[in-house]
């Protein structure tokens, strides 16, 4: 019930600028990054909302500052939005670093990322950044996002769903079903825009969505319960095709996502991974 509430408190104060920092290129990167600090999954998964949360945050507060203080000639006020522009992007490694030394420090497990990892790692790109602009960065992180940092994630969502699902009766192995899901959700991240694209699709019955349906689909791809089903629902689909009906009737009882909501998740996963395996 605190997840669901939580999910849909999220998704009612969303950003127009939603999934905007969640391109499978910084995805990819976080999770790299993760899997070379030996951080767990919810860690990964935890510093990718981080990022986006900040990023969009940040953006805001920068075009609402340039607003206020230029108000004179459209030359200066380009020059001034590219010069904010070159700010974003001068940093955008740096607080991607941070996202990820705060999300190994909420994490239960025992690795944290310390300053001296993360300089070397910067200095590997040959950015020379100080243990004070470093300890800056993870401040600005946590002043943005006003301390409030310790998001849920699909995976909280997933986890807690499957042990429900367990809980009422769906005796199905545990341990294969958890480790596809976390493979499916990865998945997801990494092709996010066009399993969405799929599912935007078959939603309204037509190839060419108009630019208003993309924005009101934002809902649906933010949308972490239904993300949490889809990928439990396709992952039993793999592993237990002859358990799928009953869990997705479940899945459905236990959320109030309609069996077709669930069915037509599944089906844009499932394209996608047939898509991505085919030579």
């Amino acid at each position: 019930i605190r997840l669901a509430t939580e999910n849909e408190q999220y998704l009612s104060e969303l950003s127009g600028q939603a999934g905007c920092f969640k391109e499978p290129q910084i995805v990819e990167f976080i999770f790299l990054l993760a899997e070379k600090w030996h951080l767990d999954q919810s860690a990964r998964y935890q510093a990718v909302e981080l990022l986006e949360r900040f990023m969009i945050k940040q953006v805001e507060q920068i075009c609402k500052s340039s607003r206020e203080n230029v108000k004179s000639r459209e030359q200066e006020q380009d020059s001034s939005w590219s010069s904010l522009k070159d700010q974003i992007y001068n940093t955008f490694v740096l607080r991607l670093v941070s996202c990820i030394q705060l999300a190994s420090k909420l994490s239960l497990h025992y690795n944290i990322v310390n300053s001296d990892t993360a300089l070397k790692f910067l200095q590997s790109l040959k950015y020379s950044y100080t243990k004070q602009e470093l300890l800056e960065s993870e401040l600005a992180v946590l002043r943005t996002l006003h301390f409030q940092i310790n998001v849920s994630t699909p995976l909280a969502y997933v986890e807690l769903l499957l042990e429900v699902l367990g809980h009422n009766g769906c005796l199905l192995p545990a341990k294969p079903l958890h480790r596809m899901c976390m493979q499916l959700l990865d998945f997801s991240y990494l092709t996010r825009d066009t399993i969405y694209d799929t599912l935007l699709k078959i939603a309204i019955e037509n190839s060419t969505p108009s630019k208003l349906q993309v924005a009101k689909f934002l809902t649906v791809k933010e949308d972490f319960m239904l993300l949490a089903v889809g990928i439990i629902s396709t992952s039993v689909f793999i592993l237990n095709p002859g358990h799928w009906k009953q869990v997705v009737e479940h899945l459905n009882c236990i959320t109030g996502i309609t069996s077709q909501s669930i069915l037509e998740f599944s089906y844009a996963v499932l394209k996608h991974i047939v898509g991505s395996t085919t030579p």
